[in-house]
């Protein structure tokens, strides 16, 4: 099955939190992810750096930190999000108000922005997405061996139902490989890069393609 872009939180079995992206994609497949000023983006590979000029959506940033929150998203939505959060404002209200105010993308497939956050210092994580004729915000109280996702089809509603309760990683590098191909992923058709987040006791750390 292809669900497009994928966004999951989740907790590992010795209670660490982690986030999750994955790019899959029929319409751009060469694009790579790149670890850079600690922040992860999504880019095309070189040598098809004109693809930017065919859908100026397919580059943005798709995880960034705060010095609590780590916010996970498929598009520039990323920003204006952790802009918020460091701003003080709540992890719902600053999803649901970025969300609203950037609305789905204007391509050609009216893409949803999908977005998640998890927290350095809490159990409570969140899914969110907006499409063409809805908006949705929900908070998972995350729980040892299990994540929730959200994609940008066919799986395109926050909820319990999409999850993996067989979840495991030990690092942002396990967990990056994992979304890729791993657990409920593995049926999840055409992935071509991934990024992951792991919170350890004091910090995030990050994983992503290349880093620099």
């Amino acid at each position: 099955m292809y669900v497009g872009r994928i966004v999951a939180i989740g907790m590992n079995k010795t209670g660490n939190c982690v986030g999750m992206y994955r790019v899959s994609s029929r319409s751009f497949p060469n694009r790579e992810t790149r670890l850079l000023n600690n922040k992860i983006s999504v880019l095309p590979r070189e040598g098809f750096e004109t693809d930017l000029s065919k859908n100026p959506y397919i580059a943005y940033n798709c995880i960034r930190l705060t010095k609590e929150y780590a916010v996970i998203s498929n598009g520039s939505h990323t920003d204006p999000i952790t802009e918020k959060l460091a701003m003080g404002y709540p992890a719902r209200d600053a999803l649901a108000l970025s969300m609203l105010a950037m609305d789905y993308e204007k391509d050609d497939f009216n893409t949803p922005r999908i977005a998640g956050i998890i927290s350095l210092n809490s159990n409570m994580g969140f899914l969110s997405i907006v499409k063409k004729d809805s908006i949705h915000v929900k908070g998972f109280e995350l729980k040892p061996g299990t994540s929730f996702y959200v994609a940008t089809y066919e799986h395109d509603t926050p909820c319990y139902h999409y999850n993996d309760s067989k979840f495991d990683v030990t690092s942002a590098k396990d967990a990056q490989r994992y979304i890729f191909d791993k657990g409920v992923f593995a049926d999840l058709e055409k992935p071509v890069t991934a990024a992951a987040v792991y919170a350890n006791e004091t910090a995030f750390t990050l994983s992503a393609d290349i880093k620099k």
